[in-house]
């Protein structure tokens, strides 16, 4: 359709307003209000046209109808100053103006710099002088977590505060706001920041490290820590080392008689402990005549072993010689005893 002149017994503005404008205002005044109105109702139209993917009639594009409008209101005497220039197309905004980024912008043309959603009435990011939309920003600049690869959209966030013109009504600025945790020289969602082994998110007692994962202290301990020889619990604090592995002190014991080592010495068979009476115990080497260890020479007689000085006879107590002595129900005899008590 085309546009006729402006006259003022025959409204145009109120052919496509969305409400009728009433006349009786001076014409100055009456004007520049329907301008406002329509230039804002046109600008929406276009937008969502050019959303729609159609294209918009010359004759019906938002630049002929504001030349168009502004020479009849010219011609009427009437002059439309601008509010501003719009940082977006760098045309005059004559209707609505938005004011953001310390620059003015026709509302529909302040939109996303990625996707180019209008952010209008919505929260918005800035970061290097461009807007934009909460989840375009959070993509292009937040941290990522490095167990889930998602953007951490955290309170203070390293690259800038989000900027935003007011919310709508009813509405939390900070409700898609969240926390972000750094450890191993990574960020994390904190509930993504768990033990590697049992999934357990990490309290008070934080967290043990190991080929770059996080664990807690109990598994840590039992997949990493040494094990006691004695007890094979895991060795945390004071040890000792001994045969080839560690103790707890209190586990380093005789593994006969449980019994410490007081002199600091110790005999070793098939890997444990002993002192030296169980040591010799089970290797059969305690003199059956004083049950004392024997350490030095040695007489076997009989399938048990004897001190010399403890090698008698069970009568008279005299010293024995090997092969001049008897047996008899488990002792032994000198010749001369033996032959007076059993023959």
């Amino acid at each position: 359709r085309s546009w006729k002149k402006w006259k003022p017994q025959h409204p145009l503005l109120s052919a496509v307003s969305s409400s009728p404008i009433s006349v009786p205002k001076p014409p100055s005044m009456a004007a520049a209000q329907q301008l406002d109105e329509l230039l804002d109702d046109l600008g929406h139209m276009e937008s969502k046209l050019l959303g729609q993917g159609a294209g918009v009639p010359e004759e019906l594009s938002l630049d002929n109808m504001l030349g168009s409008l502004t020479r009849d209101l010219q011609e009427l005497g009437i002059t439309a100053a601008p509010t501003g220039v719009c940082a977006s197309c760098r045309k005059p905004i004559a209707g609505k103006v938005l004011t953001a980024l310390g620059k003015t912008w026709h509302p529909e043309h302040f939109t996303c710099v990625c996707c180019g959603q209008e952010l209008d009435n919505q929260p918005f990011f800035e970061q290097g002088g461009q807007a934009y939309c909460e989840e375009d920003y959070h993509q292009a600049f937040s941290p990522r977590c490095a167990y889930c690869a998602g953007p951490i959209r955290e309170v203070n966030h390293s690259h800038s505060l989000p900027c935003q013109l007011p919310p709508p009504p009813g509405t939390s600025p900070h409700l898609f706001l969240q926390k972000v945790l750094t450890a191993l020289d990574q960020t994390w969602h904190p509930e993504h920041f768990f033990c590697a082994h049992c999934g357990k998110v990490f309290g008070d007692d934080g967290f043990l490290e190991r080929s770059g994962k996080p664990y807690c202290r109990q598994d840590f301990l039992d997949m990493f820590a040494p094990k006691c020889q004695g007890c094979e619990h895991p060795v945390t604090d004071n040890y000792l080392s001994a045969l080839q592995g560690v103790w707890h002190p209190e586990c380093f014991v005789c593994a006969e008689c449980l019994s410490g080592f007081a002199g600091g010495s110790f005999f070793e068979l098939e890997g444990r402990p002993y002192c030296e009476l169980h040591f010799h115990q089970r290797q059969g080497t305690i003199c059956h005549g004083c049950g004392r260890p024997v350490t030095g020479r040695c007489i076997t007689a009989a399938g048990r072993k004897y001190h010399p000085e403890h090698f008698t006879c069970t009568y008279c107590l005299g010293r024995l010689h090997k092969g001049t002595f008897r047996e008899c129900g488990d002792k032994m005899y000198c010749q001369a005893c033996h032959d007076k008590l059993f023959l």
